[in-house]
């Protein structure tokens, strides 16, 4: 049993670190030739938990050949786009001004229903909203809107507003992340004058306390719903 056990947390290690080395792709945005490396990485991964007679040499080296041919693969694809087009294909357009492409729905496979799902998923459901649908090489479903039903803009309406600026997380699960304290400026005593805006005592009942640039945040405690409120600060960008 504890054999089984070592053979797992070793190969685990391996094809975490070899995932990790590949890229950080989900499922729904891998190319054909990626999904196809996973999915037998995870096939020669099972073998040497499930035969304890095999020795872990015989999974490790086709797991090490499998992540060669996936960074060669990756390689040729950059510098060919004739390879590129080969081995992911190429985007194929569903929906135009014509209307619905019925030959390249039938070349996908794909049912109006499975339309209209990925048209939910980008965030329409009426055709008659839609200027182009493409399908990606990786399966995915864009959609470009007709110009009177794109969501209008500050600038269409000639409002200014603040440049965007990424919130950066300091307190996750009654945890400070002092890392971004150190690049927002926060000190212990700012941060205690947060806690007391979010109606805590202490950091540690804070679910999650993020703050931007311009002072805007967001925090949930324990038990409560999420509030947002302003701070003064600098407005200086990290």
């Amino acid at each position: 049993m504890l054999i089984i056990l070592f053979r797992v947390l070793i190969i685990y290690v391996i094809v975490l670190f070899y995932l990790r080395i590949m890229g950080k792709k989900q499922v729904g945005q891998m190319q054909p030739y990626e999904l196809v490396i996973t999915l037998i990485m995870a096939d020669i991964a099972t073998l040497p938990m499930t035969q304890t007679s095999m020795p872990l040499l015989f999974s490790l080296i086709p797991l090490s050949m499998i992540v060669v041919v996936h960074f060669i693969v990756s390689i040729v694809e950059r510098k060919s786009l004739t390879m590129r087009k080969l081995i992911n294909g190429k985007p194929a357009v569903v929906i135009s001004p014509s209307g619905v492409n019925l030959n390249v729905m039938k070349e996908l496979n794909m049912t109006f229903d499975d339309l209209m799902q990925g048209m939910r998923q980008a965030g329409t459901y009426k055709l008659e909203d839609v200027a182009y649908a493409i399908v990606e090489t990786n399966g995915t479903l864009s959609v470009i809107l007709k110009s009177e039903n794109s969501p209008v803009s500050c600038a269409d309406l000639k409002i200014k507003s603040e440049e965007a600026s990424l919130p950066l997380v300091i307190v996750s699960c009654g945890k400070l992340l002092n890392k971004n304290m150190e690049i927002a400026k926060i000190d212990e005593k700012f941060l205690q004058k947060l806690c007391k805006k979010c109606g805590v005592n202490d950091y540690k009942d804070i679910v999650i306390l993020t703050i931007d640039c311009y002072g805007n945040v967001y925090s949930q405690v324990k038990d409560k719903l999420p509030q947002m409120f302003k701070t003064p600060r600098r407005q200086t960008k990290w």
